[in-house]
């Protein structure tokens, strides 16, 4: 699961006018959000993709990685997935397959298509928190904050301390329906609720900015 990019609030989602000052806290929460750790958390990353940012070497790797086009990264995500698909159709309620193709989908940046998938998982698993948080993820990514956190409440019903669902739930809150005070809320849970977070001081530094944009 992963951090996501900076997005304005639909019409639909604001709940009041933004000052100059909240709109500066924002864009400044956004940026750091970015540098420090990419995109929203996927419930089913590995550790290293989910605990802090990459290291220099790390980067000046990816830098040097030649950039693929949409139609590219489409055609590799379909190559990807293709003998996924193909082990579908003889069991189509394979379980591990259907988010082995819904994680490919969301990692070569096909929301659409990974949702289709982590719907269908949830249907057969339907109490399944990383899945939830996963398919909230891609549904924010497509536009839609409402059913992103509705998602990530659902997956803590069933893992109250889920990291993942915690931290997406704080940035959707804030990003998508300009609630600071929510963010607030979800980020001093995740602390609580997990003590040893590898990523406390960063975490702890959100909430400080969401606190003052919840004051300008």
């Amino acid at each position: 699961m992963k951090i996501m990019p900076r997005r304005e609030p639909t019409s639909a989602s604001r709940q009041a006018p933004w000052t100059s000052t909240q709109a500066y806290l924002l864009a400044v929460f956004c940026l750091l959000l970015g540098v420090a750790l990419g995109y929203l958390f996927r419930a089913s990353a590995s550790p290293d993709a989910m605990y802090g940012p990459a290291s220099p070497v790390d980067r000046e790797r990816q830098s040097a990685q030649p950039q693929l086009s949409p139609e590219e990264q489409k055609q590799m995500v379909d190559q990807a997935v293709a003998p996924l698909l193909a082990t579908l159709k003889s069991k189509p309620d394979d379980f591990a397959t259907i988010v082995n193709v819904a994680d490919l989908y969301y990692d070569g940046r096909q929301f659409p298509e990974a949702i289709q998938y982590y719907r269908r998982a949830v249907r057969i698993q339907p109490h399944n928190p990383d899945v939830l948080t996963d398919l909230g993820t891609s549904l924010w990514y497509t536009g839609d904050a409402d059913q992103a956190i509705a998602n990530f409440e659902q997956a803590l019903k069933y893992r109250p301390d889920s990291p993942e669902a915690l931290f997406n739930l704080g940035v959707v809150r804030w990003q998508g329906k300009m609630d600071p005070k929510g963010a607030t809320q979800a980020w001093e849970e995740l602390l609580e609720r997990n003590p040893n977070y590898p990523q406390r001081q960063q975490i702890e530094e959100y909430i400080a900015r969401a606190k003052q944009h919840a004051k300008g």
